[in-house]
Parts: C-alpha cells; sequence; structure tokens
C-alpha cells in the first residue's frame, strides 16, 4: 500500500474545525470523495478535476500528473461505492459482495500508474497518468488491503454519527475513532461532561 511521510487526508467538521483522517490505505481515502445510498450527499466527485484534485490530496507521493475524462470520472464513483461496500461489510464481519468484488477485481487487472526514478533519483510517475491508471493503482491496493494483515482490522469510526471508516495499523490495534482530533475528543469531551452531571 502506498503511503507518503505524512499520512492523511486534510477533512472539516459539521462547525467547520480542521482535522487530519487516516484510513490507513489509499483505497479507503477514496472514501472520504461520497458513497453509495445515502452518502450520495457528500458527494465530491463532480467533474474530472475533482478527482485530479482528490489524488493531490491523498497519500501517493509524488502527486500524480493526470489527465481525467468524464468516463473515467464515472468509473471512480463505481469503484468507490464498490469499496465502500465492501470495506463496510468486512468491517462489521459480514458476508462480501460478489458483484462488488468483482468490480474492485475489473479495475484491479488494468494497467496501473508506473512509478520511475527521475534525473537526481527522485521518484516519479512515468505520465501524465490517466484516470483509469489512477483507478487501477487504488484497486490494487485495496487488493492489497482486503487480503493482506490489516484486513481483519478494518473498522467504521465508533462514533454514532461518523461512518469513515480505516484500517488500523496501530501497534496495538485498538483504534477507535476516526481521528483523536475529531471524534477521539468529542468523545472524551462527552465522557467528562457526563462524569461531572453524577457528580453534580
Amino acid at each position: 500500500m502506498d503511503s507518503s511521510a505524512t499520512p492523511g487526508m486534510p477533512m472539516r467538521s459539521r462547525a467547520g474545525a480542521a482535522y487530519r483522517f487516516d484510513p490507513g490505505a489509499l483505497c479507503l481515502e477514496l472514501l472520504t470523495t461520497g458513497g453509495p445510498g445515502a452518502f450520495r450527499r457528500y458527494e465530491v466527485l463532480h467533474a474530472p478535476a475533482d478527482l485530479a484534485a482528490w489524488a493531490q490530496r491523498s497519500r501517493l507521493d509524488p502527486t500524480p500528473r493526470l489527465e481525467v475524462s468524464e468516463a473515467e470520472l464515472a468509473d471512480a464513483r463505481v469503484l468507490r461505492d464498490a469499496l465502500f461496500r465492501v470495506a463496510t461489510a468486512r468491517a462489521q464481519d459480514r458476508p462480501l459482495a460478489l458483484e462488488d468484488l468483482g468490480a474492485i477485481n475489473a479495475f484491479a487487472v488494468r494497467s496501473p500508474m508506473a512509478p520511475v526514478i527521475g534525473p537526481a533519483g527522485e521518484r516519479s510517475w512515468a505520465g501524465p497518468a490517466s484516470g483509469a491508471e489512477l483507478l487501477a493503482t487504488v484497486a490494487r491496493d485495496a487488493v492489497d488491503l482486503l487480503t493482506g494483515p490489516f484486513a481483519h482490522r478494518i473498522r467504521v469510526c465508533s462514533a454514532e454519527d461518523c461512518f469513515l471508516v480505516y484500517a488500523d495499523t496501530s501497534r496495538p490495534g485498538r483504534r477507535r475513532w476516526c481521528s483523536m482530533e475529531h471524534c477521539g475528543n468529542r468523545h472524551k469531551v462527552r465522557a467528562l461532561r457526563a462524569r461531572r452531571a453524577e457528580e453534580g
């Protein structure tokens, strides 16, 4: 799975507070762009430039130069929604839908973005890359996650009103929140208020 020096997607709470959410894998970062069903209201992939903007915020390092078509943007939503259902089912120990696994696999068998070494020894991407190559890279990351050592650690945030999905890559494996800055802090504040109310 790809990772950068400072993983985590920049996010904003409903109140507008900024925080970082590290889902632990590139493929799970795509789930921050919306989702199927009721999560459609959070959709941010409206134009090809939106997918390129997501890639810039993601853990892909360095940021790839992308040329994304409308059809590839539609494909991104298909892959994301399949990933959302599979990751959520995995987190809840439910059977994985064969249709969704088939969709992920169909993207994974395509040609991914190709890493290359630049003239100064730096990592780069052969490119510009297409949206299809980006989605193949994301899908292969999903295969790595879902068949790897953290597959049993895919979780949904424990906050009742948060549905962010992450892979708990911490050594103890006891992560409960999307972010300690956000839902973890809200939980601590609520617990403190409850204790004070009991004591009062």
